[in-house]
């Protein structure tokens, strides 16, 4: 009898060795992508320049980040952008303008238009996790990109999801840095595109530290994000992400 118990025992741990990993989903993916960007907390600087074929304008910015439902975006430069900032909780979405120092939520009717004049929508600012849960996602290929293993995978959303995209197409490292995100319209038509530039060592993680967001049939017009500095996985005040601290910065 124990003879066979341990027959038994040796044929199990045989067989659980020769059965294949468990594969890395495509939502898995996109969630760990998304984790990787912003960590359990964070704090940076970035620049943000709005490029037009006759002018051109920068602005700095410091943001913080808790988890996947709570940002902090703060203009600190020029003077007459200062102290324009957002504020994200959960689904939900205030901008504060010192210039009218008013506090307004942003309608969800609202959330597809620009941020701050830029290319980039009020969407793509708050960074929603929605996307994994109301998208159906489908690994469309595996490709070798600078030495990293590359996925891309397509999102497309849930008849009943309230979305303005027909489908995202994201390229994403082994690493889990973005390399470029699609969207695409109900028509099957490309839109515009998120595109990684620069990818660098900040805050002991590998990150992308230029980023640019562009329409397709406007090849002179476009955002960049560019990363100065980060760090992650910090203490951050309790009184943060506040109506409150959005109009009196108080960290």
């Amino acid at each position: 009898m124990r003879l066979l118990s341990t027959i038994t025992a040796m044929l199990a741990l045989a067989l659980s060795a020769a059965a294949p990993a468990a594969e890395i989903t495509p939502e898995d993916i996109i969630r760990q992508a998304m984790d990787h960007w912003r960590g359990l907390t964070s704090h940076g600087q970035m620049t943000m320049v709005i490029h037009r074929p006759d002018w051109e304008r920068s602005m700095s910015m410091e943001a913080w980040t808790e988890g996947d439902k709570r940002s902090l975006v703060r203009v600190t430069a020029p003077v007459r952008d200062a102290g324009n900032g957002t504020l994200v909780l959960d689904n939900d979405m205030w901008t504060y303008s010192p210039k009218i120092n008013r506090v307004i939520k942003v309608p969800s009717s609202m959330m597809n238009q620009s941020w701050m004049g830029s290319d980039l929508s009020n969407k793509d600012i708050s960074k929603s996790t929605d996307i994994i849960d109301q998208y159906d996602h489908t690994l469309l290929d595996s490709r070798k990109v600078d030495g990293h293993q590359a996925w891309v995978i397509q999102s497309i959303p849930h008849e009943e999801a309230a979305v303005v995209w027909g489908r995202e197409v994201w390229t994403i490292r082994d690493d889990f840095v973005l390399l470029e995100q699609q969207f695409w319209d109900q028509d099957g038509v490309l839109v515009k595109t998120f595109t990684t530039l620069e990818i660098a060592v900040m805050g002991g993680r590998t990150v992308a530290t230029k980023m640019r967001m562009q329409e397709v049939d406007k090849p002179d017009e476009w955002t960049e994000l560019r990363v100065d500095s980060t760090r992650f996985n910090v203490d951050l005040p309790a009184n943060l992400f506040t109506l409150s601290n959005l109009r009196n910065p108080r960290q």
